[in-house]
């Protein structure tokens, strides 16, 4: 545990800089988070342009010379001469009308432009607060303490605009992992920079519950506020709305403003199927975290319960969205069946309902991947661009740009999500994939060699580990990968195909040979994500087998499909007749919306 501690920190280290400064030059502004503005319109830069815009910033009116600029962006990754010419001319293309590099010759590229630096104090100066999950005591089910914490984040994430004196609430994956992994509350709150921590335990009495919370100042350790919260066992739905304006009452100096439209309604706790609507939503919220087929389906069934009993729980709604498309996502349900349900839910949620733009990726990615309608999937992100960081809603953004090979962009939103979020294993993992994606074995390796000494055991480094280490030839490694996977979740489809993969390259053809088998048997009697089944095929050789599997996910709108269509380990198949049809569906869809657009 010391020596993860040890490369924890080292990695909040590398993930938390300083925070870039806001800099002003011509008529272009670069936002901290590298985003880049003309007046009030964006501008797209990849992330090896704004890695060279931000050196020659950096270091404008001197000379950098293309060594400098190559180290900066590459590290000692080998690349082309080219490779840096190529990025300056695109940064000037993307900068135009701008004209702020200047070519010296034989020397390298100087910013000419004249550069206005300041770093924002707002955000710095905002108390940071990590809510840890919620110990439970005996008689409590094991669910209900990390269930209140959460939905005491959301609530709070919901009236952040409404706070006296604001704050900043630090990301759920981040906190969580960190506490389940052994971390004291100041421990946690040390790592993530907080200045104030909440934690507390739920312990079960003769009629009611008792929520214990104590704010801990991650400074000092001073405990600051305890309380203690009762409430009937039979009214459980109340507790986080008493102990959301509690929070709100402390950290905004007594001054309780809230606005916004409640989440729930008020007589939620006199309504006895109301009160078992909210349980249910509780307890399925938390499977949605879950990788075991059964527990995701019990989770499933326990928001459909909560809908059906209170159809104005729109967070109940909401979820059983998500847990949707996670399921689909994970191969626990077809996606034909998780959108027919994502889309009934989201038809019985008024659309001038508080909250209800949460299920807008949701909705986008069944635009784009079940009714191939890329434009109205852009609308649907487009429309949802103000949604903040959570799991849901940033894998379906990511998961979009990589269907779309859209690499760049990919890569850019979990860069920016793993800033707010740096210890979410998901994050970390997937960017490891999305530099896979991108061709870049090198970062992919390291990144998921990271995510695997960071998160050792975790579902989310074995599952992209597996693929991605035994695809650059280490093959009994991720051997070892996906077995670790097997045992965390056994009856889960994908694991069983990573697993095979990594035989056939580990040179084990005739296990990976029965593992095809068996999955090919098991899609007879439902829903096999068939794209991972393709992969298998190519490392043992059998291509048309291969481009079955493929057409297969194709006719099934596999949620993988696009994006295993731009995956290395297919690189065999581009070129056949079959494997370009498939291409072309993306590159039609995509030219439909240049078309419209031009219109």
């Amino acid at each position: 545990m010391k020596e993860l501690s040890v490369r924890m920190k080292h990695a909040v280290l590398e993930l938390n800089d300083v925070q870039e400064p806001e800099c002003r030059f011509g008529t272009l502004r670069l936002e901290p988070d590298g985003t880049l503005f003309r007046g009030e319109k964006q501008i797209h830069l990849p992330p090896k342009e704004l890695a060279a815009l931000r050196v020659l910033i950096a270091h404008a009116g001197q000379v950098v010379s293309p060594l400098q600029l190559k180290k900066s962006l590459w590290g000692d990754v080998h690349v082309t001469i080219e490779s840096v010419p190529r990025c300056v001319s695109s940064l000037r293309s993307a900068l135009l009308p701008d004209d702020c590099i200047q070519t010296v010759y034989k020397r390298g590229y100087r910013f000419t432009a004249a550069v206005e630096c300041h770093r924002s104090s707002v955000v710095d100066t905002l108390p940071r607060l990590a809510i840890l999950p919620f110990a439970a005591g005996l008689n409590v089910p094991e669910y209900l303490g990390s269930a209140i914490a959460e939905e005491t984040l959301a609530q709070l994430g919901a009236r952040r605009s409404t706070f006296a004196e604001p704050f900043v609430i630090l990301a759920r994956d981040s906190v969580f992992t960190l506490a389940q992994n052994g971390r004291t509350a100041r421990q946690v709150g040390q790592a993530l920079h907080a200045d104030l921590v909440l934690t507390g335990t739920l312990r079960a009495m003769p009629s009611h519950y008792r929520l214990r919370v104590e704010m801990i100042r991650v400074v000092d350790d001073a405990q600051l506020w305890i309380e203690d919260f009762f409430v009937s066992q039979s009214r459980l739905a109340g507790l986080e709305d008493d102990l959301v304006e509690r929070l709100i009452s402390r950290l905004c100096g007594g001054v309780l403003a809230i606005a916004a439209e409640a989440a729930r309604p008020t007589e939620t706790e006199d309504d006895p199927a109301r009160r078992e609507a909210y349980e249910k939503f509780l307890r399925g919220h938390q499977e949605l975290h879950t990788l075991q087929r059964h527990r995701m389906q019990e989770g499933l069934q326990n928001l459909l319960r909560a809908t059906e009993l209170d159809p104005s729980l729109i967070n109940a709604q909401i979820e059983l969205v998500n847990v949707c498309i996670t399921q689909s996502f994970w191969g626990f349900m077809s996606p034909a069946a998780a959108a027919e349900q994502a889309r009934r839910t989201a038809k019985a949620i008024p659309e001038n309902v508080n909250g209800a733009t949460a299920i807008l990726p949701a909705l986008g990615w069944i635009r784009f991947h079940l009714d191939h309608n890329l434009d109205g999937a852009l609308r649907a992100f487009a429309e949802s661009a103000g949604l903040s960081h959570d799991p849901s809603t940033t894998r379906a953004r990511v998961m979009f740009a990589l269907s779309r090979h859209r690499f760049d962009e990919a890569i850019r939103l979990l860069d920016e999500a793993l800033r707010l979020d740096p210890y979410s294993p998901w994050l970390h993992a997937r960017l490891a994939w999305a530099w896979h994606l991108a061709g870049d074995a090198a970062q992919s390796v390291k990144q998921i060699e990271s995510a695997i000494t960071l998160f050792p055991g975790h579902e989310s480094p074995c599952f992209y580990g597996a693929m991605i280490l035994a695809h650059n030839g280490h093959g009994e490694r991720a051997v070892k990968c996906a077995e670790g996977l097997i045992k965390i979740s056994p009856y889960w489809d994908l694991a069983t195909a990573i697993h095979g993969y990594a035989l056939a390259c580990a040179g084990r053809g005739s296990e990976a040979e029965a593992i095809v088998e068996r999955l090919q048997w098991i899609s007879r009697e439902r829903y096999v994500a068939s794209t991972f089944t393709a992969a298998i095929c190519v490392a043992l050789g059998d291509l048309d087998g291969a481009i079955a599997e493929l057409l297969c996910a194709e006719e099934a709108r596999c949620p993988w499909f696009f994006q295993m269509l731009a995956d290395p380990r297919l690189k065999p198949l581009r070129g056949l007749p079959k494997f370009n049809r498939m291409l072309s569906t993306l590159a039609a869809m995509e030219a439909d919306v240049a078309q419209s657009q031009r219109n």
